[in-house]
């Protein structure tokens, strides 16, 4: 029986560009190019190695976003994913990780799955809690926060690196995994790769196709909001210690100035 691996993955705003808030206090997704989150491309990685070592996979990316979303799918699929799902309703509109999850558990519900890989975090949000709230949602076990990870007979296996020590840890499939930074570089898509992935199916759905109710997303239904924001000020030259035989002594006052020391 072909093992089922769901990746799910995100589009966000290009860290490199000119982010900033919309009139509502969301993203603006619309005024700045995106990409397929940095974080998600391991997840990727994580799960082509783990189809590669087994007999008989199956990869499918799916993620929730606009219209141009799509392109974070393409990229997964040329890294050699084989299909991917795209949810995609005006109403998802400013949905927080607690909407964003429930979408996610009804689509891969109605995919089909063993195991689900996601990345330790998004590059936008940075919560890291979607992995945990999902597999809460689909009722599985959750290994989260893994720099490496296997799976063998029924089973997977990781190994989460902390400060002090590092834990192996196990769980029966069907069960969720989260990879950090440190799993392992993702590969590049080939030509062969991107030219494959613009045949591969794209399945697109929407609220209704999940049985979700508007008011159970979106701004409306978000359990987080944003009340104010400020743009973060100019930087400026800052302060320049001219060394003429009391630098030290100056650099030293400014520094008890500002209370760094």
């Amino acid at each position: 029986m072909s093992l089922r691996i769901v990746v799910c993955v995100k589009y966000v705003p290009d860290a490199t560009g000119d982010r900033h808030f919309a009139e509502d206090l969301t993203v603006d997704r619309e005024d700045v190019d995106g990409l397929l989150s940095e974080l998600d491309e391991y997840a990727v990685e994580q799960a082509l190695q783990i189809a590669d070592a087994a007999d008989d996979a199956e990869i499918t990316v799916v993620t929730v976003g606009p219209e141009d979303a799509k392109d974070a799918l393409r990229k997964a699929l040329s890294m050699g994913a084989d299909k991917a799902v795209h949810v995609e309703d005006d109403d998802l509109h400013g949905t927080d990780v607690m909407g964003t999850s429930l979408v996610l558990a009804k689509a891969i519900e109605k995919t089909g799955y063993d195991l689900v890989v996601c990345g330790m975090a998004s590059t936008d949000g940075t919560m890291g809690v979607l992995p945990a709230v999902l597999a809460e949602r689909l009722g599985v076990p959750q290994v989260t926060l893994l720099s490496e990870v296997s799976v063998a007979d029924g089973v997977v296996t990781g190994r989460r690196d902390g400060d002090a020590a590092s834990e192996q840890l196990e769980a029966s499939l069907p069960a969720l995994v989260s990879v950090t930074d440190q799993s392992g570089e993702a590969r590049y898509p080939s030509f062969k790769g991107i030219m494959a992935a613009k045949k591969k199916p794209v399945t697109s759905l929407d609220l209704e196709d999940l049985e979700i109710d508007a008011d159970e997303v979106g701004l409306a239904g978000a359990w987080t909001a944003v009340d104010a924001a400020t743009e973060r000020p100019a930087r400026t030259a800052g302060t320049i210690v001219k060394d003429e035989g009391e630098g030290g002594k100056q650099l030293a006052g400014y520094l008890a100035e500002q209370k760094f020391i």
